[in-house]
């Protein structure tokens, strides 16, 4: 199965949230998306747009300390996962990934590389990547399928 890569360019917080968002709106169940940037890139505006996509309305946060977020309310449950303070993979397992990855919602995971080894193999891979020569709000979206 060959690879698929999507390059798009975001100008403004306003575009990165709205990519999301019809990102989302064709979302099905069971599918990961993983993704990574630098710190400040806009994982969190783009988590955003993704849950508004799904219909939820709720206020979405980055669950750094908490590890997943789930939100029922959207006609898909999102699980959105911050793995950046994972120091061991057990961990994962201790708040029941496999649940979330395989079950009937969505996973957004944030610091994906981190837990590369327990990824599925069909999971699908956001980079966002800032270029400060084309402005201070240009991202540079990657999704590979």
């Amino acid at each position: 199965m060959s690879e698929q890569k999507k390059i798009l360019e975001s100008f403004s917080e306003k575009e990165t949230f709205q990519f999301a968002r019809e990102l989302a709106e064709g979302a099905k169940p069971g599918e990961v998306y993983c993704l990574s940037g630098d710190l400040g890139v806009g994982k969190t505006i783009f988590t955003k747009g993704f849950a508004a996509g799904l219909g939820i309305t709720e206020p979405v946060s980055s669950p750094t300390f908490t590890i997943v977020q789930i939100y029922e309310e959207g006609r898909l449950p999102l699980y959105h996962f911050d793995v950046y303070r994972i120091e061991d993979i057990e961990e994962m397992e201790e708040i029941g990934y496999e649940d979330c990855f395989y079950g009937e919602g969505v996973c957004l995971v944030e610091w994906a590389e981190l837990i590369r080894e327990i990824l599925p193999e069909n999971c699908k891979k956001i980079r966002i990547v800032k270029d400060l020569e084309k402005g201070y709000d240009y991202r540079r979206i990657e999704l590979e399928d």
